[in-house]
This record gives C-alpha cells, structure tokens and sequence, in this order.
C-alpha cells in the first residue's frame, strides 16, 4: 500500500498564535499515524516560486492522510490557523516503484 503526503507550503503571520494550532493538530495527525519528515528548516526555491515555510508529513497511507485532513480534530485544529497563517496544501499518494 502506498504511504500518503502532506505537502505544504505556507506563511505564518503570527507565530504565537500558530503555536495554539500546532498543539491542536498533534493528536489528530498522531491518530492517523501521521510523521513529520520536513517542518520548515533551510530551504532554495530554484524553480518557480513557494511560499516560505515547507512542511511534509507521511502517512501510513494515501488514505489515512485523506482521513485525518478531513477528521474532526484536525478541522478543529484548521480554525485555529485562519486569519494567522496562509497555506498551499496538497496530499498526494506515495509512489510504489
């Protein structure tokens, strides 16, 4: 079965109250099985243009990274991030090769 990812790129405007929202998504992505591999740290764009800010999480599947986005907890945690931050997200399926 093919893992699944978060893969975002976003902008903090306020950091403190960004720290609210990263407690509250820690046990939903916890239940989903969710594991940071990036999350922010030293990067280049070198082709077209991103956002600042570069996170990547796995998931034990396409689907679990599907659930958890769409759980409860998590879009309880979501309301919290509105009006402090901005965020290009895409979950995308692991390539099996």
């Amino acid at each position: 079965m093919a893992k699944g990812y978060w893969i975002a790129h976003g902008r903090v405007d306020d950091v403190e109250g960004y720290e609210a929202y990263r407690a509250a998504n820690a046990a939903p992505l916890a239940e989903h099985g969710g594991r940071f591999l990036v999350r922010g740290g030293s990067r280049k764009t070198v082709e077209g243009s991103a956002l600042p800010r570069t996170v990547v999480i796995e998931f034990p599947s396409y689907q679990a990274a599907l659930d958890c986005y769409a759980s409860d907890g998590y879009q309880a945690a979501l309301k919290l991030r509105e009006g402090i931050s901005i965020s290009d997200l895409v979950i995308v399926e692991g390539w099996e090769g």
